[in-house]
């Protein structure tokens, strides 16, 4: 009998796109003959996905899952929105998103987790999905945040399902003030990323290179007032406070209160839950952002 090398069933996997048992299989039945191996695969039906990879896949769910003090996000990608209503894509997507809370953040651990009441992998249920339903899927990635006091708030925006959607937004708060109060404030928070869809909680941790590049297109369009360039400097320095304003979390106007900045409304928190508060991360996740559909004029 042939030995059935790891490296033989990844080739396989990466030429049909089958799951890893399946291409174990595969080369056990056909005595480690990988073009044998390829038509027993399509025989079987189990090859049906690698003809589906190359096919954009921008729809689909932003799933979210939350135990305890810590959430996590993941983004589930479909080719059309009509398989993102199937029941069976939405209860894959919702529990990819419970696994995703052990996975921690990390897409390689998470692809490569056992998917719940299953003895594959999640990677393995997603090719799986692939060949039944006939479309291109793809868990594009994920996010994780986690506090030891206080909470981490969540929003789910165009909910199609419980924890499933459109935009899903996670932000944790450290304190050891009230939890309702936290919680409700957080909330609010969640909704306020959602819409503004902020770069950074502070100016202090903002991309520097995004900074870098903002103060440069900033400082050519000052130049041609053609002003000396201490006064250039100065509106530089004021037109950097409104970039500030448009992509900062705590220097933005609060959606539930345009009159009021977030970072007031994190002190009129602290006031009600009887402690500080700390907002310690966040991540938005929008179904899509980023791909490159057909029809696009960067495609």
């Amino acid at each position: 009998m042939a030995t059935i090398s790891a490296t033989m069933v990844k080739d396989l996997r990466d030429k049909t796109g089958a799951g890893m048992m399946d291409c174990k299989a595969a080369l056990a039945e056909t005595g480690g003959d990988m073009e044998a191996a390829v038509d027993w695969l399509r025989a079987k039906g189990l090859a049906k996905a690698a003809k589906k990879a190359g096919r954009v896949a921008a729809e689909g769910l932003i799933g979210l899952a939350t135990d305890a003090h810590e959430a996590a996000l993941v983004e589930v990608n479909s080719e059309t929105d009509f398989v993102a209503r199937n029941a069976t894509f939405q209860d894959m997507a919702s529990a990819i998103a419970k696994t995703a809370i052990g996975a921690k953040g990390n897409l390689d651990k998470l692809m490569n987790a056992k998917f719940p009441g299953d003895k594959a992998t999640v990677a393995d249920t997603i090719t799986e999905m692939i060949g039944t339903i006939g479309e291109n899927m793809a868990l594009r990635r994920t996010a994780f945040l986690s506090v030891k006091n206080g909470t981490v708030a969540s929003y789910m925006h165009n909910t199609m399902a419980p924890g499933l959607g459109k935009i899903g937004v996670i932000v944790a708060l450290e304190s050891k003030g009230d939890a309702n109060k936290l919680a409700a404030f957080g909330k609010q928070l969640a909704m306020h990323i959602a819409a503004a869809n902020p770069q950074a909680v502070d100016v202090e941790s903002l991309d520097k290179s995004t900074i870098a590049r903002e103060r440069a297109v900033l400082t050519e369009q000052a130049k041609e007032s053609g002003k000396p360039a201490p006064v250039i400097e100065k509106m530089v320095e004021g037109r950097l406070r409104k970039f500030y304003e448009d992509v900062v979390l705590l220097a933005q106007a609060f959606v539930h209160d345009p009159e009021t900045k977030v970072a007031n409304a994190v002190a009129d928190a602290e006031k009600a839950a009887g402690a500080p508060i700390k907002i310690t991360g966040f991540h938005r996740f929008a179904l899509g952002e980023g791909i490159e559909r057909a029809g696009d004029e960067a495609a």
